[in-house]
């Protein structure tokens, strides 16, 4: 399967998860707005996303797949069956304890997340962060399962399963609510438990997609049998490589963190807001940068244990060519084109204007460094992949303490919108710094042709932007609230009318499309 192809798969079943993604915001919104219980909900379901950093897509995937495509590089598929056995068994276990502690420690995790939160807000956000803990665990199980899949170029059931939450949060908000509210039980907490029902179907959908390949671990259950798949080599590496990678993706945690707490002290509803821009801003960001991940690390790291510098630097070029493709008229519309956004995606029911205003300028924050969060999933493989996680791990460091100098100075201003302002700016400088280092180092080769691509990206861009502030401008996308269906035609023709400008001047401009589907 051709890069390119791959990546499309991703970036498609992608798709499908983001848009299911996106009506469960809207039912979210339009059934219970931005309020205290809301920003109780975000606080709680941040915290086990928090520790799936850690445990799941974050460090363990960083350390884990390098090790599993070496492996098969260098042993064989019967070693590397083996290795997953063991990994399996040991973090199984570790996910247990993280679990029950995590039950019992949930009103001093709520309190360090967000202390600001009102008592009733406080003790909602304590109950369904007890509720929703052991989702890490499906989770974890399910980025191990993926890990594999995508090893094995089998990224169609990975990509697929976040559709399966969102399916359950949808569920949720529909039907779960109602029930609660009829039953004396407040409606947010039907979401909770959808939450659960998520992590229980993704993690389902992965085992036959394991048996077919062989490639189902057993967990081993006794004492020696976990001692044994500790004291593997291959189990050892992956967690040696854990280290840094836990520090690097603490890093991004206390940040956000840090920003949950700011956010939660100031009006309520702000932790709801920077929520709702978050989930939009994602859309790109999914679409184009962990597709590109997903796709490019195995990949990478394939080609470093064959020893392929060329095929190495030219994955690296080809991903980094398609992220400002597609990544810089992705920040355009989000700069230029915010309040229709908002305003088609969740303005019912019970999101007022107020809120569309109050998400549009968080939405513009995060825009600002749309290209950045986008490069970041394509630049960082490139050292993962050779099984460096200390570099971008001290870049990180960095940039976290430039973040919240940025806070410092833009909260004020801002207020909440300036905690999005302020990860865009470090988001660019992140993107900006992992590519001089794979550049000094001689990882990274830029192909021909740059600068004029360059150039033909920005001219076609910079008339995307005059478009979209036509279309912004020429209606009042707030004052059709109750045209829902109107409103939401004329966004889809703004939206056919900006890939055509965008595209039609790329082509114009004498750009071949094609160059990006040989690989």
């Amino acid at each position: 399967m051709s890069l390119f192809k791959a990546a499309s798969t991703v970036s498609l079943l992608t798709l499908v998860s983001r848009i299911t993604g996106l009506v469960r915001e809207l039912l979210m919104a339009s059934t219970f707005g931005a309020s205290a219980l809301t920003d109780a909900f975000n606080v709680a379901f941040r915290i086990p996303n928090l520790f799936r950093r850690w445990f799941a897509e974050g460090a363990f995937s960083q350390a884990f797949i390098p090790v599993l495509a070496a492996t098969r590089e260098h042993e064989g598929d019967d070693a590397t069956r083996a290795l997953v056995a063991r990994v399996t068994t040991v973090l199984a276990w570790v996910l247990v304890f993280v679990c029950a502690v995590g039950v019992v420690a949930a009103p001093l995790l709520v309190w360090a997340m967000a202390s600001g939160l009102p008592p009733e807000g406080f003790e909602s956000a304590v109950l369904m962060t007890r509720w929703m803990f052991p989702y890490i665990g499906f989770m974890s199980l399910v980025a191990l399962s993926s890990g594999v899949l995508n090893t094995w170029k089998r990224f169609a059931v990975p990509a697929a399963t976040p559709v399966l939450l969102n399916v359950a949060m949808i569920a949720a908000a529909w039907l779960g609510a109602p029930w609660f509210a009829s039953h004396g039980v407040q409606p947010i907490y039907a979401m909770a438990a959808g939450v659960m029902a998520g992590g229980v179907l993704q993690l389902a959908v992965q085992v036959p997609a394991l048996a077919r390949l062989g490639l189902l671990p057993k967990i081993g259950v006794t004492v020696s049998a976990v001692r044994a798949a500790w004291n593997d080599p291959g189990t050892r590496r992956v967690a040696t490589l854990m280290l840094p990678a836990l520090l690097g993706v603490s890093v991004a945690q206390i940040s956000l963190l840090i920003n949950t707490q700011i956010a939660s002290h100031l009006e309520a509803g702000s932790v709801s807001w920077l929520g709702y821009a978050d989930r939009l801003m994602e859309f790109p960001t999914a679409m184009l940068g962990v597709a590109l991940g997903v796709v490019l690390m195995p990949q990478l790291a394939s080609a470093r244990a064959s020893g392929d510098a060329d095929r190495y630097s030219g994955m690296l070029d080809w991903g980094l060519r398609l992220v400002v493709l597609l990544a810089v008229p992705s920040a355009v519309a989000l700069l230029v084109f915010a309040q229709p956004l908002v305003a088609v995606l969740y303005h019912y029911g019970a999101f007022t204007d107020r809120d569309v205003q109050q998400t549009t300028v968080a939405l513009m924050g995060y825009g600002v460094g749309l290209v950045g969060l986008v490069a970041i999933k394509v630049l960082a493989p490139g050292f993962y992949a050779a099984q460096d996680i200390r570099t971008p791990v001290r870049i990180a460091i960095v940039v976290l303490v430039i973040t919240q100098l940025l806070n410092f100075a833009l909260v004020p201003m801002f207020r909440h919108a300036g905690l999005a302002l302020s990860i865009g700016i470090g988001a660019l400088i992140n993107a900006v710094w992992l590519l001089v280092g794979l550049l000094r180092r001689g990882s990274y080769r830029p192909s021909a042709g740059w600068l004029v691509f360059g150039l033909q990206v920005v001219a076609a861009s910079a008339l995307l932007a005059v478009f979209l502030m036509w279309a912004t401008g020429s209606l009042q996308w707030l004052a059709l609230q109750a045209q829902g269906w109107k409103r939401l035609g004329i966004f889809f023709l703004v939206l056919c009318g900006s890939a055509l400008v965008y595209f039609g001047a790329l082509w114009a401009a004498g750009l071949k499309l094609r160059q990006f589907v040989r690989r």
